[in-house]
Protein backbone atom coordinates (compact mmCIF):
# COMPACT_ATOMS: atom_id res chain seq x y z
CA UNK A 1 0.00 0.00 0.00
CA UNK A 2 2.56 2.40 1.43
CA UNK A 3 4.92 1.67 -2.08
CA UNK A 4 1.62 2.22 -4.24
CA UNK A 5 1.24 5.79 -2.76
CA UNK A 6 4.95 6.12 -3.02
CA UNK A 7 4.69 5.49 -7.15
CA UNK A 8 1.69 7.64 -7.41
CA UNK A 9 3.00 10.69 -5.95
CA UNK A 10 6.30 9.82 -7.97
CA UNK A 11 4.03 11.49 -10.82
CA UNK A 12 3.06 14.80 -8.91
CA UNK A 13 4.86 17.92 -10.16
CA UNK A 14 8.13 19.43 -8.21
CA UNK A 15 6.14 22.15 -7.28
CA UNK A 16 4.05 19.97 -5.39
CA UNK A 17 6.52 17.11 -3.97
CA UNK A 18 8.70 20.26 -2.86
CA UNK A 19 5.86 21.97 -0.73
CA UNK A 20 4.75 18.79 0.71
CA UNK A 21 8.27 17.41 1.81
CA UNK A 22 8.47 20.87 3.68
CA UNK A 23 5.19 20.18 5.23
CA UNK A 24 7.06 17.37 6.46
CA UNK A 25 5.46 14.23 4.23
CA UNK A 26 7.45 11.15 4.71
CA UNK A 27 6.01 9.85 2.04
CA UNK A 28 6.48 12.74 -0.57
CA UNK A 29 10.04 12.84 0.27
CA UNK A 30 10.15 8.89 -0.65
CA UNK A 31 8.71 10.18 -3.75
CA UNK A 32 11.10 12.93 -4.27
CA UNK A 33 14.06 10.39 -3.61
CA UNK A 34 12.49 7.96 -5.86
CA UNK A 35 11.78 10.27 -8.67
CA UNK A 36 15.40 11.44 -8.72
CA UNK A 37 17.32 8.58 -7.53
CA UNK A 38 18.79 7.36 -10.83
CA UNK A 39 19.38 10.69 -11.91
CA UNK A 40 21.39 11.74 -8.74
CA UNK A 41 23.42 8.31 -9.03
CA UNK A 42 24.10 8.26 -12.43
CA UNK A 43 25.96 11.44 -12.79
CA UNK A 44 29.13 10.16 -10.35
CA UNK A 45 28.65 6.70 -12.71
CA UNK A 46 29.44 8.81 -15.96
CA UNK A 47 32.74 10.09 -13.88
CA UNK A 48 33.89 6.43 -14.02
CA UNK A 49 33.73 6.26 -10.03
CA UNK A 50 32.83 2.50 -8.25
CA UNK A 51 29.54 2.41 -6.74
CA UNK A 52 30.21 2.56 -3.97
CA UNK A 53 31.22 5.87 -4.07
CA UNK A 54 28.69 6.56 -6.50
CA UNK A 55 26.47 5.47 -3.66
CA UNK A 56 28.59 7.96 -1.20
CA UNK A 57 27.52 10.60 -3.64
CA UNK A 58 23.71 9.63 -3.72
CA UNK A 59 24.01 10.06 -0.07
CA UNK A 60 25.79 13.28 0.12
CA UNK A 61 23.47 14.79 -2.30
CA UNK A 62 20.25 13.89 -0.48
CA UNK A 63 21.89 14.84 2.98
CA UNK A 64 22.34 18.43 1.32
CA UNK A 65 19.03 18.55 -0.41
CA UNK A 66 16.98 17.42 2.69
CA UNK A 67 19.22 20.86 4.50
CA UNK A 68 18.62 23.09 2.01
CA UNK A 69 14.90 22.27 0.45
CA UNK A 70 13.24 24.80 2.42
CA UNK A 71 15.51 27.49 0.52
CA UNK A 72 14.57 26.43 -2.55
CA UNK A 73 13.34 28.89 -4.68
CA UNK A 74 12.47 27.30 -7.97
CA UNK A 75 10.98 24.01 -7.21
CA UNK A 76 11.09 23.39 -11.29
CA UNK A 77 14.85 23.88 -10.88
CA UNK A 78 14.98 20.97 -8.48
CA UNK A 79 16.45 18.33 -11.36
CA UNK A 80 19.03 21.10 -12.21
CA UNK A 81 20.04 21.86 -8.96
CA UNK A 82 20.48 18.22 -7.98
CA UNK A 83 22.63 17.60 -11.67
CA UNK A 84 24.94 20.66 -10.79
CA UNK A 85 25.04 19.31 -6.72
CA UNK A 86 26.12 15.73 -7.97
CA UNK A 87 28.58 17.03 -10.50
CA UNK A 88 29.93 19.20 -7.70
CA UNK A 89 30.48 16.41 -5.38
CA UNK A 90 31.97 14.52 -8.07
CA UNK A 91 34.56 16.93 -9.14
CA UNK A 92 35.37 17.52 -5.63
CA UNK A 93 35.92 13.40 -4.83
CA UNK A 94 38.13 13.90 -7.74
CA UNK A 95 40.26 16.65 -6.72
CA UNK A 96 40.57 15.08 -2.92
CA UNK A 97 41.76 11.68 -4.81
CA UNK A 98 44.45 13.64 -6.55
CA UNK A 99 45.40 16.09 -3.74
CA UNK A 100 46.88 12.10 -2.33
CA UNK A 101 49.07 11.63 -5.18
CA UNK A 102 49.79 15.53 -6.17
CA UNK A 103 52.54 18.32 -4.85
CA UNK A 104 51.22 21.57 -3.26
CA UNK A 105 52.29 23.55 -5.96
CA UNK A 106 50.33 21.77 -8.26
CA UNK A 107 47.05 21.71 -5.76
CA UNK A 108 47.53 25.55 -5.72
CA UNK A 109 47.09 25.92 -9.26
CA UNK A 110 43.64 24.00 -10.03
CA UNK A 111 40.31 25.91 -9.86
CA UNK A 112 38.08 25.76 -7.48
CA UNK A 113 35.50 22.81 -8.19
CA UNK A 114 32.70 24.57 -6.07
CA UNK A 115 32.05 26.90 -8.88
CA UNK A 116 32.32 25.41 -12.27
CA UNK A 117 29.38 24.65 -13.96
CA UNK A 118 27.80 21.00 -15.31
CA UNK A 119 29.42 21.32 -19.11
CA UNK A 120 26.17 21.65 -21.34
CA UNK A 121 26.69 18.38 -23.34
CA UNK A 122 26.58 16.56 -20.18
CA UNK A 123 23.22 19.08 -18.76
CA UNK A 124 21.81 18.09 -22.02
CA UNK A 125 22.31 14.72 -21.88
CA UNK A 126 20.79 14.18 -17.98
CA UNK A 127 18.09 16.34 -18.98
CA UNK A 128 16.90 13.79 -21.96
CA UNK A 129 17.71 11.02 -19.36
CA UNK A 130 15.28 12.31 -16.88
CA UNK A 131 12.63 12.91 -19.58
CA UNK A 132 12.55 9.56 -20.44
CA UNK A 133 12.39 8.56 -16.87
CA UNK A 134 9.28 11.02 -16.23
CA UNK A 135 7.84 9.81 -19.29
CA UNK A 136 8.03 6.26 -18.12
CA UNK A 137 6.80 6.75 -14.74
CA UNK A 138 3.62 8.70 -16.19
CA UNK A 139 2.76 5.76 -17.68
CA UNK A 140 -0.32 3.68 -16.71
CA UNK A 141 1.37 1.08 -14.29
CA UNK A 142 1.23 -1.95 -15.93
CA UNK A 143 3.06 -0.22 -18.47
CA UNK A 144 5.84 1.55 -16.11
CA UNK A 145 5.79 -1.99 -14.40
CA UNK A 146 6.41 -3.53 -17.81
CA UNK A 147 8.97 -1.43 -19.43
CA UNK A 148 10.70 -1.23 -15.80
CA UNK A 149 10.85 -5.11 -16.09
CA UNK A 150 11.86 -5.49 -19.61
CA UNK A 151 14.73 -2.74 -20.51
CA UNK A 152 16.08 -1.37 -17.15
CA UNK A 153 16.78 -4.37 -14.78
CA UNK A 154 20.06 -6.55 -15.43
CA UNK A 155 19.85 -9.45 -15.66
CA UNK A 156 17.12 -9.04 -18.07
CA UNK A 157 14.08 -11.49 -16.70
CA UNK A 158 12.23 -14.40 -18.57
CA UNK A 159 9.29 -13.00 -20.44
CA UNK A 160 7.55 -16.10 -18.03
CA UNK A 161 8.73 -14.47 -15.05
CA UNK A 162 7.53 -10.86 -16.14
CA UNK A 163 4.35 -12.81 -16.82
CA UNK A 164 3.90 -14.47 -14.03
CA UNK A 165 4.89 -11.23 -11.83
CA UNK A 166 2.36 -8.93 -13.95
CA UNK A 167 -0.48 -11.58 -13.38
CA UNK A 168 -0.61 -11.97 -17.42
CA UNK A 169 -0.64 -14.54 -20.68
CA UNK A 170 2.82 -14.98 -21.35
CA UNK A 171 1.95 -15.03 -25.07
CA UNK A 172 0.75 -11.40 -24.64
CA UNK A 173 3.75 -9.44 -23.76
CA UNK A 174 4.60 -9.34 -27.10
CA UNK A 175 1.52 -7.29 -27.64
CA UNK A 176 1.01 -5.45 -24.41
CA UNK A 177 4.87 -4.42 -24.70
CA UNK A 178 3.87 -2.49 -28.00
CA UNK A 179 1.12 -0.71 -26.78
CA UNK A 180 3.12 0.49 -23.85
CA UNK A 181 5.98 1.23 -26.34
CA UNK A 182 3.54 2.93 -28.22
CA UNK A 183 2.18 5.22 -25.47
CA UNK A 184 5.68 6.21 -24.52
CA UNK A 185 6.42 7.22 -27.55
CA UNK A 186 3.33 9.37 -27.33
CA UNK A 187 4.55 11.04 -24.35
CA UNK A 188 7.50 11.67 -25.31
CA UNK A 189 6.88 13.30 -29.08
CA UNK A 190 3.88 15.18 -27.15
CA UNK A 191 6.95 16.74 -24.61
CA UNK A 192 9.04 17.56 -27.57
CA UNK A 193 11.32 14.55 -26.99
CA UNK A 194 13.39 13.42 -30.40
Amino acid sequence: MKQALVAREVSWSNERLVSECRKGSQQAWSALIEKYKNLIFSIPLKFGLSREDAADIFQSVCLDLLSDLAELREPRALPKWLMQMSYHKCLNWKKQRLDLFDDANEIEDRPDTGTEELPEEMLYQLQREQNLRDAITALPPRCHQMIGMLFFESPSRPYEQVAKELGIATGSIGFIRGQCLKKLRERLKKEGFN
